[in-house]
């Protein structure tokens, strides 16, 4: 591809050249990082954008956190017990917790914090929609009184990625969970840093001195969290061969996601290393909007199912090296348990454009202008939106392919007003393997309208599946009902599965305890 020789070229010539314009402190107590976009929002609930994911596991800490074998342990709280019948889960927090702002961590806190994540998250939806009552018994003790047992009660607690189940101050908890929170003030290892905040650029985080890391072996989110450096840094760099060049020279210590066209110059330096840490990998999708025409059509949206080439998508993100991407990707992760080929032809057939363009007219398409919200400054976006742009013109689609930053779409993709009202139409995010292992954790594949994420399909069959899932522990049942959810989506199209990719992570040798997984900053040193 051209643009693969361009950078390839440019970075090859000028990325050991010189360093951006960052100053360099000789601290080895600040850690430098390059997020791979902006965390345009702070708020742990309001996005599922993977950047206020990382923000929010610096600053928050949370009931659980999820060990590297995925299993949820303690972290927040010292246990709980389980009635006999299993509808009253009383969770213990450990003593001397205490915010950022010097106040102590009580058990209201977190009630009001899991009240509000729960309204937001389709895990925490499903958990709520069992709860009878949550309350706080006194300042430690968190009751769970339930409809209905509920055995993956504390998987939603602990589970680490968007949205996470970030403990607040009740004062910021009780904001309107469809409202941004004004502050980030958590009780975890690190102290965001508002004033230091520079849009676009720069974030800032310090170590909280009051955190009293739990005992135990680090593991993923679980353990200790221990913060071994005093400052974390986030240098946002939307060009990728300034972050290469900036690694390179030693300006900054990580970058989540390097481009993969740009590898082969860092792992030539001696000085870097380059790995995948997260063996769940990233599923590229594309969200339809079904409130507003033309995808509020079902027929339509199955046939865009068929438009979309997954091989094309991830060549585009990832080249020909195959054993770093996967096509014909259904509704789960292909690392999931719960992954099958169900339902496979209408994934994996041929594109014949003109015939798709045929059946497009035939499902109802009459000509309505389709706004595409592409995130240009996240090349593993852009790389994807501009196949699918491509692929929908082919068929006749009156395409408005509308560039933006990826902070931008994040905030664009919540109105739900028309196209002439700012509305949108489609556009392309990733979810990790771990966000698209079961029925429980998949946000996209939640169809419960306008109770949920962007995108707001309503689906009462998958839904009924969905809750089928959650009543069995059972895992041949709970695959055979996967197999009937990915049936059920591949009618009512709730997004478009455009394959999945293997990110490698890369940083300086000076780096050391980088947890398998998501970036997390805790047991992370700098020498």
């Amino acid at each position: 591809m051209d643009r693969r020789r361009f950078l390839k070229a440019s970075v090859g010539a000028a990325a050991f050249a010189s360093a951006p314009a960052i100053v360099r402190a000789d601290d080895s107590r600040i850690l430098r990082f390059v997020p791979y976009a902006d965390v345009a929002i702070i708020d742990p609930i309001w996005t599922s954008g993977y950047s206020t994911r990382t923000h929010a596991l610096l600053v928050y800490d949370t009931l659980y956190g999820l060990d590297d074998q995925f299993n949820p342990q303690p972290q927040m709280v010292e246990g709980h017990t389980v009635s006999a019948e299993g509808l009253v889960w009383t969770l213990t927090l450990r003593p001397d917790l205490v915010f950022h702002d010097g106040t102590k961590v009580l058990a209201r806190d977190a009630v009001a914090s899991l009240k509000r994540w729960g309204i937001r998250d389709s895990f925490g939806q499903s958990l709520m929609a069992a709860t009878d009552e949550l309350s706080a018994a006194d300042d430690r003790t968190i009751v769970f009184r339930l409809k209905r047992p509920f055995p993956f009660l504390i998987h939603a607690l602990a589970r680490p990625s968007a949205l996470v189940a970030a403990i607040m101050p009740e004062r910021l908890a009780l904001t309107d969970p469809f409202k941004q929170i004004p502050e980030a003030i958590g009780s975890g290892p690190f102290q965001y840093v508002t004033s230091e905040r520079i849009p676009g650029a720069r974030h800032v985080y310090v170590k909280h001195e009051a955190y009293v890391p739990r005992e135990g072996i680090p593991s993923f989110t679980a353990g200790p969290r221990v913060a071994h450096v005093d400052r974390v840094e986030f240098q946002v760099m939307p060009d990728p061969a300034t972050a290469v060049t900036a690694l390179s020279t030693g300006a900054v210590d990580w970058i989540e996601q390097p481009l993969i066209d740009l590898l082969p110059v860092l792992r030539r330096n001696k000085e870097v290393i380059v790995e995948t840490t997260d063996p769940t990998g990233m599923v590229a999708t594309l969200r339809l909007n079904h409130l507003q025409p033309p995808f509020n059509n079902p027929a339509i949206r199955r046939v865009l199912l068929k438009c979309i080439s997954q091989a094309d998508c991830m060549t585009a993100v990832a080249g020909e090296d195959r054993s770093i991407w996967r096509d014909n990707i259904g509704f789960f992760s292909a690392t999931s348990s719960m992954a099958s080929n169900e339902g496979f032809a209408a994934i994996s057939g041929e594109k014949d454009y003109p015939t798709l363009a045929r059946e497009l007219k035939a499902a109802g398409y009459a000509g309505e202008r389709v706004v595409l919200l592409a995130g240009q400054d996240v090349p593993r976006i852009s790389a994807v939106c501009q196949v699918i742009a491509e692929a929908l013109q082919k068929v006749g689609i009156n395409l408005d392919f509308v560039a933006a930053d990826w902070g931008t779409v994040l905030q664009r993709v919540t109105n739900r007003r028309s196209l002439a009202e700012g509305g949108w139409s489609a556009y392309v995010t990733y979810w990790s393997g771990l966000d698209l292992a079961t029925p429980a954790t998949s946000a996209p594949l939640r169809s419960n309208g306008t109770k949920g994420a962007p995108g707001w399909p309503d689906s009462p069959a998958i839904e009924a599946l969905r809750d089928r899932w959650l009543e069995t522990a059972d895992i041949k049942q709970q695959q055979a009902i996967a197999r009937q959810i990915q049936l059920q989506a591949l009618e009512d199209v709730p997004y478009i599965p455009a394959g999945q990719y293997f990110q490698p992570i890369a940083y300086r040798k000076s780096v050391t305890g980088i947890q398998k997984g998501l970036p997390v900053f805790t047991n992370v040193r700098k020498v």
